[in-house]
């Protein structure tokens, strides 16, 4: 049987391309909003995701003004710094995120390990509202698609 997963970052493939040629925006990266559609209704994953993705952006455009970045290089110390910045949201005490899962009734946690990354490269390349636009359509689009396909009660 194929996963909600799997059906959601292939729908998240064409939705991505789709607005690629159409309106010349990228929706923060090809799977992107694929994972993001099965989050949707948990808002605390979601801007855990954007504020490590922002976080990322900032570091990277904060180390490029001592350093020289650019092309593959910037591209892979996007992802790695997304990966640190998430590692380091995992690393806050079970305690806490456990206080926080109860107050807001929602995980604690990041979306993926490279997603931030992905989205910090695209905040890079065309701009943070550009990006932030797009991805939160296309996951919108990719949502809905989802729920004909499942149903209203989809599990990740």
């Amino acid at each position: 049987m194929i996963s909600t997963l799997s059906v959601a970052i292939g729908i998240g493939l064409a939705v991505s391309l789709l607005f690629s040629e159409l309106f010349g925006l990228a929706a923060g990266g090809m799977v992107v909003p694929g994972y993001f559609a099965l989050y949707l209704n948990q808002p605390i994953p979601v801007l855990l995701t954007l504020a490590a993705a922002l976080a990322t952006y900032l570091v990277v455009h904060l180390m490029s003004t001592f350093v020289i970045i650019y092309g593959k290089r910037r591209t892979v110390l996007m992802i790695l710094v997304g990966y640190l910045v998430r590692m380091a949201l995992d690393a806050i005490p079970s305690e806490t995120a456990q206080i926080i899962h109860m107050s807001l009734g929602a995980d604690f946690a990041v979306i993926g390990y490279i997603i931030p990354g992905l989205i910090a490269i695209w905040i890079d390349r065309q701009g943070l509202i550009e990006t932030l636009s797009a991805l939160i359509a296309a996951s919108v689009v990719v949502r809905l698609i989802l729920i004909l396909v499942f149903g209203a009660e989809m599990q990740l």
